[in-house]
């Protein structure tokens, strides 16, 4: 018999969520993300190859990459071929190599070889979708955007902080709801929280910092 569907918790309450983001910061004042960079240009082309990868394999990949091709012409004149070369233990790296190629060549087309600022302009180079230009507003400009991605997702449907049943309907509803001065970080306490305590099949409950204002129904318990 398969088990019961555990249900959406209802939306929580301005002051728990009030709450959670104190207690994300107390524990965590100055959270970042886990992609190695060493310039928005490389920022950019990690997070687009961490799409259904690990930041840890994205990294490994790209440590050889950046050291020789840290911008638009570089990696143009550096090639497909080697670009794939580097990437191959990312997954869907033969496309991820070619979107890689392509962006720099727009950028040096389009934006004189620099990353733009602006939502539109980053969801117009090839290989980038909303979540990555979040990432990289977020990340290489300050820029208070929320990317939703697998951990976040399931964060905000478990805890009740935002339920929704798109990524989209998650990132407008923290927006909404998250108050303004936990916005700029919001999106790392949240990813790293699912990434490493409010995991999939078996979230860490006793070692959760916002347990107690949690909607989950199926919290764990200490062994």
């Amino acid at each position: 018999m398969a088990a019961p569907r555990t249900r959406t918790p209802r939306s929580l309450p301005r002051a728990d969520i009030e709450a959670i983001f104190s207690a994300f910061e107390a524990a965590n004042p100055h959270p970042e993300g886990e992609l190695d960079y060493v310039n928005l240009f490389t920022l950019l082309v990690a997070v687009v190859l961490s799409a259904q990868a690990t930041d840890v394999g994205v990294n490994k990949a790209t440590k050889g990459l950046f050291a020789i091709a840290d911008t638009p012409d570089k990696m143009v004149a550096l090639g497909l071929e080697a670009i794939t070369d580097h990437i191959r233990t990312i997954g869907l790296y033969r496309n991820k190599a070619r979107n890689v190629l392509a962006l720099s060549e727009k950028l040096i087309a389009e934006h004189a070889g620099q990353v733009p600022d602006s939502r539109e302009a980053l969801e117009a180079l090839p290989g980038v979708g909303r979540k990555t230009a979040n990432v990289v507003l977020n990340i290489g400009f300050g820029q208070p955007a929320i990317a939703v991605d697998t951990h976040l997702f399931r964060v905000s449907n478990r805890t009740g902080l935002a339920p929704g049943t798109t990524p989209l309907a998650v990132e407008k509803g923290l927006e909404q709801k998250i108050p303004a001065r936990y916005l700029l970080h919001a999106h790392h306490w949240l990813i790293l929280h699912g990434r490493y305590v409010c995991k999939a099949r078996k979230p860490d409950c006793p070692s959760c910092v916002i347990a107690q204002w949690c909607r989950y129904s199926a919290k764990t318990t200490a062994s």
